[in-house]
């Protein structure tokens, strides 16, 4: 077994400089997106990345120059060509079908491709999970699931429930983020939101043109009907049905009865901002803008020497966000 994977390193490594451009984009975002979304080490991050390398080298070699032209017949050759050509051990080619059944995912979610060519092959035994991603038109239909129901009383908390389905998607934030925010976080003006992030570090993000628009509504006929003259609320801005802060555990809840009313499967707030970070990076976001977007504070030692001006995170959001 030694010999054999002596043989595979002595080969000419496959260059990502060699591959069209309508390939060499995905492995670029792809991996933005391990590094970024799904915080994965170095090391791991090599290893996915080298695997797609392979494929996609193969797969310019039969003249494919762009991803939809991964037909299945052809995933399927290059995957028989790891043992025949490569010499790679069974557990090597399990793993590295794991590799590309990610990536289609992600690219799938991402609407690079229209259907998953892993499908047919045999499935693994094991692979690490990522991130569940909703695509553009399955988070549309979660966020216009939030309506008035039939039966409803008293102020229309749909508006809440969609405000903040809107807030999720539109900045990317963790549910105890958006259960924080105040009313005076949102700076209208400047069309961004104040948010603070875990260690109670702020960070300003940008708010899209649906979710500012569900703002002013919510604020003018949904909040001054939950809010109480005693000020139980705290100046947050989602109350609860009784005018306290809206709770972590309530936001999980609306989020999954929203995918419920949807016809989506298991949702939960976190797959709302993975969908923001995977939408933004396929659709060219610059890695560093979605880090801060994100507020990640340790996704690389470049962070702490890059600094982003506000005004080009926001075009940059609008630029590249599905819903701006």
């Amino acid at each position: 077994m030694g010999a054999r994977i002596a043989r595979r390193h002595r080969r000419p490594a496959p260059s990502v400089e060699s591959l069209p451009e309508g390939l060499a984009q995905p492995y670029h975002r792809f991996r933005s997106f391990l590094r970024v979304e799904c915080g994965l080490l170095p090391n791991s991050v090599t290893a996915y990345s080298w695997d797609l390398l392979l494929l996609l080298a193969d797969l310019a070699g039969e003249g494919v120059k762009e991803l939809p032209g991964a037909t299945p017949r052809k995933v399927a050759a290059h995957m028989a060509s790891l043992k025949s050509e490569r010499f790679m051990a069974g557990s090597s080619v399990t793993r590295h079908l794991a590799s590309m059944r990610v990536f289609f995912r992600w690219a799938l979610a991402g609407g690079l491709v229209s259907k998953d060519p892993t499908e047919i092959l045999d499935r693994p035994t094991r692979w690490k999970r990522l991130p569940d991603v909703l695509s553009p038109k399955q988070i549309k239909g979660l966020i216009e699931s939030a309506l008035p129901q039939p039966g409803d009383e008293g102020p229309p908390l749909w508006l809440r429930d969609r405000l903040l389905l809107e807030l999720l998607y539109s900045s990317g934030l963790r549910a105890s983020e958006a259960s924080g925010i105040g009313v005076a976080d949102v700076l209208d003006g400047l069309g961004v939101l104040r948010i603070t992030g875990k260690g109670n570090k702020q960070r300003l993000v940008p708010i899209g043109v649906p979710a500012r628009q569900a703002v002013e509504r919510y604020l003018a006929d949904c909040r001054p009907l939950l809010a109480r003259p005693d000020n139980r609320d705290k100046g947050r801005l989602l109350l609860s049905k009784h005018g306290r802060p809206l709770e972590r555990v309530a936001v999980w809840q609306i989020v999954k009865r929203a995918a419920r009313r949807a016809g989506l499967g298991d949702v939960h707030p976190h797959t709302l901002r993975h969908s923001f970070a995977t939408h933004l990076l396929v659709g060219g976001a610059d890695l560093r803008v979605v880090q801060e977007l994100l507020g990640h504070a340790d996704i690389g030692t470049t962070q702490i020497y890059t600094h982003v001006d506000r005004s080009r995170l926001k075009s940059v959001h609008q630029k590249h966000h599905p819903r701006p």
